[in-house]
């Protein structure tokens, strides 16, 4: 099994032919994200978070800030565990990569994924979300992630835990305004794409935006929160991808 899924992407029981999820971070965040996810959207789906370079468990493995160079790698890692039925779901910087990575697969005939699900980031052809400089200070960096409510009270309260997340949080911010996704091939599986009601940095027409994209189904749904909505209102969020993942897997499972 490849370092990118360190769970393995195997814990716990799945119903046969179980419909992969992969889950792509936010800047600055990890596999963890989504850990509780698993139990919480249930056996018709296996979720599968991806572990990107420099973070938690690859702490010591030098991060990308070339999203294409990165799209390269995990399609090579990712590739076996792609060859079954999946969705994409990228949550900020990871709906950049999940929609790059589906781009990419297109491209070179690889199996494509059921649908690619992209949350709180702006349309590629958009300039990237206004966060912070790439030379911002530290305390600048922290106010623009406090701002966003990206950075949970417990890193607040522990300072040389928060040292160690912004170093992550400054290269995924890089490699977010670096070479992008090509936008050239529409994607022909649906799209379906999550904003937050109060998102202070991407706004839902700039996440509608990405419906230029998509040649075939197409959707927006509003999530109550900010930025980081998946954590602020996760509840009300998982009921809405539940929703979205039903009805894929209702229509897979029919036809077995």
């Amino acid at each position: 099994m490849t370092r990118y899924l360190p769970g393995g992407g195997h814990a716990g029981e799945r119903l046969p032919g179980a419909l992969r999820v992969f889950c792509f971070p936010y800047a600055g965040g990890a596999a963890s994200t989504y850990a509780r996810w698993q139990r919480l959207l249930g056996l018709e789906v296996e979720v599968l978070p991806v572990q990107l370079p420099g973070r938690e468990g690859r702490m010591a493995e030098k991060r990308f800030t070339n999203l294409p160079a990165l799209v390269d790698e995990l399609d090579r890692e990712l590739g076996p565990e792609l060859e079954h039925p999946h969705v994409l779901f990228g949550h900020s910087m990871g709906a950049l990569i999940a929609f790059a990575l589906a781009e990419r697969r297109l491209i070179q005939g690889s199996r494509p994924a059921e649908a690619v699900l992209l949350s709180a980031y702006r349309a590629p052809h958009l300039p990237p979300p206004e966060f912070a400089a790439p030379d911002a200070t530290e305390h600048e960096l922290v106010e623009s992630l406090v701002r966003l409510g990206g950075i949970p009270q417990v890193l607040l309260d522990h300072p040389d835990w928060l040292s160690a997340l912004l170093p992550i949080a400054r290269d995924d911010l890089l490699m977010c305004s670096g070479p992008g996704p090509s936008g050239t091939v529409p994607l022909p599986m649906p799209v379906h794409t999550f904003a937050g009601t109060e998102d202070l940095l991407v706004t839902p027409d700039e996440v509608r935006q990405w419906d230029r994209y998509a040649e075939g189904d197409f959707g927006m749904r509003m999530v109550p929160g900010g930025h980081f909505f998946i954590r602020e209102s996760e509840q009300e969020f998982l009921v809405e991808l539940r929703d979205i993942l039903g009805g894929l897997t209702e229509r897979r499972f029919a036809l077995i």
